[in-house]
């Protein structure tokens, strides 16, 4: 007994080596898949300098301009947990998971700021993420997919009950704002104010109702006409990594879930809190910050996606990824944000600029034009490109509330 007591020792030894090599390799192997599983990811070299920087107080500049990069990637890992999640889950459970966390740097980004009272950033951010998707990112698409094509179809059925539901968001933003500039100037009181503000959380509630039915059309009674788009998904992705996608554990999967999400809420935190500075020695608007730098934040790994998509010919994903965000943002984000300001005792509202109205409603009436016949070309997406940098211009010079006072 003596003479094999080594012996077991020695097996015991060798067998925990190799679970430890296993697990090594495993963990080694999900951190290569993260990390090569999008472009945007090059850029998390930034996020060790915007925790540096923020914690250490520095210039404010470098501050804004670390974190707002180093959110870029951890948005894409976020994201890719996520669907990694979903797939396991199942079709239900993972489109729901896929609804609720794939605007998580949206939701993030915007708690952080609506606590600090920075309601006007919320709302432009809101409005700027709409705008990207819907011109931006739609534009994009057209362009880069139909360059080298005469035309690319997309599922019209689809994608018009989709752009109807976002008429329903635009008109939800209509309201408060025609119901603010028709009463006289001499009235506009804290007793409208509060008005308008019972007004938002009502229709906010709406709004939210009618996503939790669109979920049950997407996932449910009419999921025959999304499900082409999930099938396409993965082969999409292997065919822009070149090379078969691999899957990670539940357990890893949370684990990037987790960390992520930590990491975005305190490289937000540091991003938000520069923004006042950001506007003394820019001189750029909150509205403008808010509507078109902030949305890169959260949008960019979308943006590069569907961008992809549409060049491998799979325009239904691509508009999936547009307008469906866009959705997102409308009927769950934005709606969601007005109650949590509610339960913290921030009045935010969906009382929105008549100008800012103005520029969602022309917005949504080009893209649902552009997307009417279920065809497109490169010179649509010319257009819509166009037309956000028409609206950017315009932002730009548009001053906020304050200045105007």
């Amino acid at each position: 007994m003596d003479a094999s007591q080594p012996l077991l020792s020695t097996n015991v030894s060798r067998h925990s080596r190799l679970q430890k090599l296993s697990v090594y390799e495993s963990v080694k192997l999900d951190c290569e898949s993260m990390l090569l599983s999008s472009p945007v990811n090059v850029l998390l070299v930034f996020v060790p300098l915007g925790l540096i920087w923020g914690y250490a107080g520095w210039s404010h500049t470098w501050v804004f301009t670390f974190n707002f990069l180093a959110i870029v990637p951890l948005a894409a890992i976020l994201a890719n947990a996520t669907e990694e999640l979903a797939d396991k889950a199942g079709s239900t459970i993972g489109g729901l998971l896929n609804a609720t966390f794939g605007n998580a740097v949206e939701l993030i980004v915007s708690v952080i700021a609506l606590r600090e009272g920075q309601v006007r950033i919320v709302q432009a951010s809101m409005l700027g993420s709409l705008l990207s998707n819907l011109l931006l990112v739609l534009g994009f698409c057209f362009v880069f997919g139909g360059y080298n094509r005469v035309q690319q179809t997309f599922n019209q059925t689809a994608a018009q009950t989709m752009s109807s539901l976002l008429a329903i968001s635009c008109a939800s933003l209509l309201i408060p704002a025609a119901f603010r500039a028709t009463i006289p100037h001499s009235k506009k009181d804290i007793i409208v104010d509060d008005k308008i503000l019972a007004l938002s959380r009502g229709t906010a509630i709406i709004l939210l109702i009618v996503y939790v039915l669109f979920l049950i059309f997407q996932l449910g009674s009419h999921h025959s006409l999304f499900e082409q788009q999930e099938q396409e998904t993965d082969e999409v992705i292997s065919q822009i990594s070149q090379k078969p996608k691999h899957s990670l554990s539940i357990k890893s999967a949370l684990t990037f879930l987790l960390i992520s999400t930590v990491i975005v809420s305190i490289c937000a935190d540091f991003l938000v809190g520069t923004i006042d500075n950001i506007v003394e020695s820019t001189g750029l608007s909150k509205t403008f910050i808010g509507l078109i730098i902030i949305p890169i934040v959260g949008n960019a790994a979308e943006h590069v996606t569907s961008v992809m998509v549409a060049m491998k010919n799979k325009m239904d994903l691509a508009l999936g990824v547009a307008i469906g965000s866009s959705l997102q943002i409308a009927l769950f984000v934005t709606p969601f944000m007005v109650l949590v300001g509610w339960a913290i005792g921030v009045p935010m509202s969906l009382n929105f600029s008549t100008f800012e109205t103005a520029t969602l409603f022309i917005s949504i009436f080009l893209s649902n034009y552009l997307i009417l016949d279920g065809e497109s070309n490169w010179l649509e997406g010319c257009m819509s490109i166009a037309m956000y940098l028409l609206i950017a211009i315009a932002f730009y010079y548009y001053p906020d509330e304050q200045a105007l006072v």
